[in-house]
């Protein structure tokens, strides 16, 4: 039994992938690389930088020697200064070259976006997969009529596939805000101490052109196609808070998703996917509780409460650069991405496998369909040779009794048959059949839905039919 607490992503939630990015490994093997890709480019460049000290420094890449790295980090209260110094120790011929010109956001803020860039690819492969699942429930069930509902009070009928478009529509929405965020994130670069490259141009004897293409060279070496032109020490923060803001857009649209699958499954319409052997309470054993649904309601709240903490952050920066955004990155933007990629998969384990309870869907319409129809029961009457406003009125009068049998009386809904014994409607038993059936009052809901998924959503898929993740550090 473990005595220490650690985070319930590593425990229960999050993919192993996404756990790797934001992993010490990948983190301190990255500022490792960095410094290799630095080397690198200040030999091409013509500095006093060796073929031997970089192949030096690639064969020790991932030889990490974790208890003199803590003596260190100890000793110099500065993350960055251990793991130079132990990379140095591992690399005797290529410790003079480790870090040259750089500073500590060199290592730290380029890492965060190399982090931040393979993150967002993750959460566009588990975006893909959940819109390819609702896609297909969606064309399935285009047909299918439901109730609609305003205010959650029954309304006009829409179709079951059309209501998982408007799910669908809203990460369509996501998707393109994460393409956009993804295409324009770029690299810190090789900037220096306070943003000014003072000590690159130090290093290149003022030579400003060669101080331009190390950055460029460097940028590259990344696989990023940009850097930021400006910054002080560190980047602009507003990138976390645009990243926060892009992870809370996603958990609000999984967030509606989740809080209708709830409402769906307790009136028994649409119902999670339930394992065998899975158990719903401690006590009630008959229940059946839209736990899934729930885990998204709960992390897509945490996630969005993540938006504000990161724009105060952003907000609050001093000058080139202040310390206290720090701690709360290092728990914010890991914790955004692994939350978030929890709520994707959790999603896509609930579109697996949906149970649609058709005949539930069916009884629900037929006990509201007698009042949600009563304008064309007025239409049908007056063809029959009715006034207008007089049956208006009856049916006013008529629909008031029917409601007091309902709510006062606990009995079914007995509209038509109150309408079918007045003849001033005029109306038969098979008039009253012909107008109850539900595919006449869903409007263009199907050819909506058709239309949307052909136009917007196939396409989207076809374009991008391999949506596996390769990380690119």
């Amino acid at each position: 039994m473990n005595k220490e607490y650690t985070l319930p992503f590593s425990e229960r939630y999050a993919s192993a992938e996404m756990l790797y990015i934001f992993s010490p490994e990948f983190k301190f093997t990255s500022w490792r690389k960095l410094w290799i890709w630095l080397a690198e480019a200040e030999k091409e460049l013509g500095l006093p930088v060796t073929a031997a000290q970089i192949k030096q420094m690639q064969e020790k890449i991932s030889v990490f020697n974790e208890a003199y790295i803590a003596e260190c980090e100890k000793k110099t209260r500065h993350d960055v200064m251990a793991h130079i110094h132990a990379f140095g120790r591992e690399c005797p011929l290529a410790e003079p070259v480790i870090h040259l010109g750089a500073t500590s956001a060199y290592v730290g803020d380029n890492t965060d976006l190399i982090q931040m860039r393979d993150a967002l690819l993750i959460v566009k492969t588990r975006l893909l997969d959940v819109m390819k699942l609702l896609k297909d429930f969606a064309f399935k069930y285009r047909n299918l009529p439901a109730l609609g509902f305003t205010h959650f009070q029954p309304a006009q009928l829409t179709t079951v596939g059309k209501r998982a478009s408007l799910w669908l529509y809203e990460l369509l929405i996501d998707y393109h805000d994460l393409e956009h965020v993804f295409v324009s994130l770029p690299f810190r670069g090789v900037k220096g101490t306070t943003g000014t490259q003072a000590s690159f141009l130090e290093l290149f004897a003022g030579n400003h052109k060669k101080v331009e293409q190390l950055d460029k060279l460097v940028t590259r070496k990344a696989g990023f196609k940009t850097n930021v032109p400006v910054c002080g020490q560190t980047i602009s923060r507003k990138f976390d808070s645009r990243i926060a803001a892009l992870l809370s857009s996603i958990a609000q649209s999984c967030a509606k998703f989740s809080n209708d699958m709830r409402l769906l499954q307790h009136m028994k319409e649409i119902e999670e996917p339930l394992e065998k052997g899975q158990v719903g309470s401690s006590a009630m054993a008959y229940k059946r509780n839209p736990m899934r649904a729930e885990r998204i309601s709960s992390l897509a709240r945490f996630v969005m409460s993540l938006e504000q903490s990161l724009a105060y952050t952003a907000s609050t920066q001093w000058f080139e650069r202040t310390l206290d955004d720090s701690a709360n990155k290092r728990l914010s933007v890991p914790q955004g991405f692994l939350a978030v990629d929890s709520i994707l998969l959790v999603f896509a384990n609930i579109m697996q496998g949906p149970v649609v309870n058709e005949k539930i869907i069916r009884r629900n319409i037929e006990s509201e369909l007698p009042f949600i129809i009563t304008e064309n029961i007025i239409m049908a009457g007056v063809k029959k040779g009715g006034n207008r406003q007089e049956l208006h009125e009856k049916i006013r009068v008529l629909s008031r009794q029917a409601s007091v049998e309902i709510k006062e009386k606990g009995k079914p809904n007995n509209l038509l048959q109150l309408i079918l014994a007045d003849k001033s409607f005029g109306l038969t038993e098979k008039d009253l059949d012909n107008l109850m059936q539900p595919e006449r009052y869903t409007g263009r809901a199907a050819v909506q839905t058709e239309y949307f998924i052909k136009k917007h959503i196939e396409p989207l898929l076809k374009k991008v039919k391999n949506s596996r993740v390769e990380l690119k550090v």
